[in-house]
């Protein structure tokens, strides 16, 4: 108390001049609209810029869950495409209307673990068998397909992704027939081939290549890759075609595990044709 009284005493006409100069604004503000506007305007630019900050600051603690929020919508959004659903009745059938069965289930997982710069690369998720994941399965990214899962655990599980030397992904130009394969040389991880395409195709550079639909395991219309180089080699049927992997695998970070939900009655009725043929 002796120290706050001796402050005071010592500051007193510094502190009465305060006073009077808080008086006089507030006079004057009271009494002139321009000087009032003026004020509660600037007083209220920084008040915004002070809850921006702070609504900024809290979007950014809240990004994890925003983002699983939205990874969530996404796979849901996909299950609901038409692309991932097949008609059990046919237009012919049913005048004005289609049934749908799914065909094609997606959950969300994270990336944990990822290489780009081996022979052979993986990537690690955050799901296993406890979420319904297993292996055959196929992996897309937001801008396309990843890989194929390999080996599972109860909450974890590995992919080999397309930058594999033994990954094959069955591939055509969008709007065109025309089946191949996407495949890696072990090179660069930006880039791949497709091979097994026919010089009669109207192949242009900038096209893109999606999945073909024709394995059990991706939708058709996946995003692959983009033609970046075009080259027909003498003596062979088919171009040699490289193209630019549609994501970034440096930057994976939110994933799909897709199930083929008819995968099992599909494989097993080409292996008994298959069958049937080995026994002719």
């Amino acid at each position: 108390m002796r120290n706050l009284l001796g402050f005071l005493s010592r500051n007193s006409f510094f502190l009465f001049f305060l006073f009077l100069e808080g008086i006089a604004a507030l006079l004057l503000f009271q009494n002139n609209r321009f000087q009032r506007s003026e004020f509660l305007n600037s007083s209220n630019a920084a008040s915004g810029s002070f809850y921006q900050l702070v609504n900024n600051a809290t979007m950014y603690f809240d990004l994890a869950e925003i983002n699983e929020q939205l990874a969530a919508e996404n796979a849901d959004l996909r299950r609901q495409l038409t692309g991932s659903k097949i008609e059990i009745f046919g237009k012919n059938f049913i005048i004005n209307d289609t049934v749908y069965q799914q065909a094609y289930n997606f959950t969300e997982a994270t990336v944990i673990n990822s290489t780009v710069s081996k022979a052979n690369n993986y990537i690690t998720l955050n799901k296993g068998s406890f979420a319904g994941v297993e292996a055959g399965m196929g992996v897309i990214g937001p801008q396309g397909i990843i890989g194929i899962v390999k080996t599972v655990s109860t909450r974890f599980s590995s992919v080999m992704t397309v930058l594999h030397t033994q990954s094959k992904v069955s591939a055509k130009l969008k709007d065109q027939r025309y089946l191949g394969s996407l495949v890696w040389d072990g090179k660069d991880y930006q880039y791949g081939q497709l091979i097994d395409i026919p010089k009669n195709a109207n192949v242009m550079l900038g096209d893109t290549v999606i999945s073909s639909g024709y394995s059990s395991i991706f939708p058709t219309g996946i995003n692959l890759a983009t033609v970046t180089s075009i080259e027909k080699p003498e003596g062979k049927n088919f171009y040699d075609i490289t193209v630019k992997l549609i994501n970034d695998f440096k930057k994976i970070e939110k994933v799909y595990v897709v199930k083929n939900v008819l995968r099992e009655e599909q494989d097993k009725l080409e292996a008994e044709a298959q069958e049937g043929d080995n026994n002719d």
